[in-house]
C-alpha cells in the first residue's frame, strides 16, 4: 500500500532541511517539519533523544489518547516510546520475569497468537500458558478458557500477566464492551497485569463493531477497578492506516503502575539508547494528523479513507472466496489486517507431513510457495495445538495484488485436493 504523502513529505524535509525553502511543498508540511527540527538537538534527526522518547511527542500521544477515550485523562509521564510495540512488550516481560521452577513467571497467551510472541516470551525466560480462542464464535475470548489456563499454569509457573490482542492478531476478532469487562474483572480477581496490544485499533470494519480501548472500559467500570487494575497498552506505526512498519517505533501507556517501576523501565529502554528519531516523528504525525483547514488535510484524509476502504473490501472478498474452497473454512473478520482460514486436509497430506517431519500446514505453505510463488503464514507458527491447522493471510494489499494471490491459491488448493482425492493421478513433487 502507498504511504501517506503527508508523513513522507515531512520526513523528507526533516532529513534534508534545504527542502524548507521549497514552496512546491504544502505550507503545513514545511511548518510541521520546522517545528519538529527546532526541538531536536542540533536541529537534526540524527540526534539522540531521551530513552523514553522526546517529551513533546509523548505529550502529543497523551493528548491523542485523551481525545480517543472521550476525555479519560492520559498523562505524559505514563507514555514510553520504544522501538516498536514488540520492543516495548519485551521490556515489560523482562520486568515481570523471575526465578525458576514453579515460581517462574507465566503469561496467559491466546491461541492463536501473533507469530512473534512465543519466541519473545521464550527469550525473556517466561512461560507461555495458552488459552484457546473460540473459533466457532469468530475467535472470541472465552472466560472459561481463561480460568482453565490459569488452573493449568498453577502446576508449573506463577501466572503474573495476561496478554490480549484487540483487534485480534491474526484472527481479526474485535472485542465488545462486555467481553472487555469480563477480562478486566478476571484480571482484577486474579491480580494479573493486563498487556493489551491495540496496534490495529484504526482498522475495525465489522458490521456493528467499533474499537473500544481497554483503558476507556476500565475507567467506565468505576474506582473499584480503575484505581487498582494494572494495565499496559501498546500501539505502533505498524497500524493498518499508517503502515510504516520499517520505521520501528511504537509506544506503551502505563495505568496504575507503581511509580517506582518507571525509572526501571527507562533504564531498560536506555539499553537501546532510544527509538529511531524518524520513527518518533512519524509516530507524532500518526497521532497528530492534518486537521480541517490545513493544506494537506484533504489529500491525507482521502489516502487514509482509501486504505480503510481497500482493507474492508479485501477482507470481505477474501473471506467469502476462502470459505467457498473445499477443505477450507474462514470466520468473518471484524478488524486487523489478517484472515485466518482453517485447513481441513485429507489424511494423505497429514501422513506425508509426518514422513517429512514437518507440520501439515507448513508443508502446505512450502508447496504453495514452490508451485505458485505465494507466501502465506502457517498457523502452527502461531502457537496452535495439534489437530488445528490454519493459514495466516495478509489482506492489506492493493486489490489487484489480492486477486492475483487468490487465483494462485485457488489453483494450488484445488489441484492439491483433486490429486489427494484421486491417488492414482500421483502427487506432484
Amino acid at each position: 500500500m502507498k504511504p501517506a504523502s503527508f508523513v513522507r513529505q515531512v520526513l523528507a524535509v526533516c532529513l534534508y532541511p534545504e527542502l524548507l525553502k521549497n514552496k512546491d511543498l504544502p505550507l503545513d508540511v514545511r511548518q510541521t517539519a520546522k517545528r519538529f527540527l527546532e526541538v531536536c538537538d542540533g536541529e537534526s534527526l540524527g540526534c539522540y533523544t531521551d530513552s523514553s522518547g522526546m517529551f513533546h511527542i509523548r505529550q502529543g500521544i497523551s493528548e491523542f489518547i485523551t481525545r480517543r477515550d472521550a476525555g479519560v485523562p492520559s498523562y505524559t509521564q505514563d507514555i514510553f516510546i520504544s522501538s516498536g510495540s514488540q520492543g516495548a512488550l519485551m521490556v515489560i516481560v523482562k520486568l515481570i520475569a523471575s526465578a525458576e521452577g514453579q515460581t517462574r513467571t507465566g503469561v496467559l497467551t491466546p491461541t492463536p497468537c501473533p507469530h512473534t510472541l512465543p519466541s519473545l516470551l521464550d527469550e525473556a525466560g517466561v512461560i507461555l500458558e495458552p488459552y484457546q480462542l473460540m473459533e466457532e464464535r469468530g475467535w472470541a475470548v472465552d472466560l472459561h478458557q481463561l480460568h482453565q489456563a490459569l488452573k493449568a499454569a498453577s502446576g508449573r509457573c506463577r501466572a503474573r500477566a495476561i496478554y490480549i490482542s484487540n483487534p485480534g492478531n491474526p484472527t481479526g476478532h474485535v472485542q465488545d464492551r462486555k467481553s472487555i469487562q469480563e477480562v478486566i474483572q478476571f484480571a482484577a480477581a486474579e491480580r494479573l497485569l493486563l498487556l493489551v496490544d491495540e496496534v490495529y485499533q484504526d482498522s475495525v470494519f465489522g458490521e456493528g463493531r467499533e474499537f473500544i480501548s481497554y483503558k476507556k472500559v476500565l475507567f467506565e467500570m468505576g474506582k473499584e477497578f480503575s484505581d487498582r487494575v494494572e494495565l499496559v497498552s501498546f500501539h505502533s506505526l505498524s497500524s493498518a492506516c499508517m503502515g510504516e512498519c520499517g520505521l520501528r517505533t511504537g509506544y506503551m501507556e502505563f495505568i496504575n503502575m507503581d511509580p517506582a517501576v518507571k525509572p526501571i523501565v527507562d533504564t531498560l529502554l536506555c539499553s537501546l539508547i532510544c527509538a529511531p528519531v524518524p520513527g518518533q516523528l512519524a509516530l507524532h504525525l500518526m497521532v497528530n494528523p492534518p486537521t480541517p483547514g490545513d493544506p494537506s488535510y484533504d489529500t491525507y484524509t482521502q489516502e487514509i479513507l482509501l486504505t480503510r476502504a481497500t482493507l474492508s473490501r479485501n477482507a470481505q472478498r477474501a473471506q467469502e472466496f476462502l470459505d467457498d474452497l473445499p477443505g477450507m473454512s474462514c470466520q468473518q473478520v471484524m478488524g486487523g489486517i489478517y484472515l485466518y482460514p482453517r485447513l481441513h486436509l485429507p489424511s494423505e497430506i497429514i501422513e506425508q507431513a509426518e514422513k517429512l517431519q514437518v507440520e501439515e500446514d507448513v508443508l502446505y505453505c512450502q508447496r504453495l510457495l514452490k508451485e505458485e510463488g505465494v507466501l502465506v503464514g502457517a498457523g502452527s507458527q502461531n502457537g496452535e495445538p495439534a489437530g488445528q491447522r490454519h493459514l495466516r493471510l495478509c489482506v492489506l494489499v492493493p486489490p489487484d495484488t489480492l486477486e492475483e494471490v487468490l487465483a494462485c491459491l485457488r489453483s494450488f488448493h484445488l489441484r492439491l485436493m483433486d490429486v489427494l482425492s484421486h491417488p492414482d493421478r500421483g502427487v506432484k513433487e
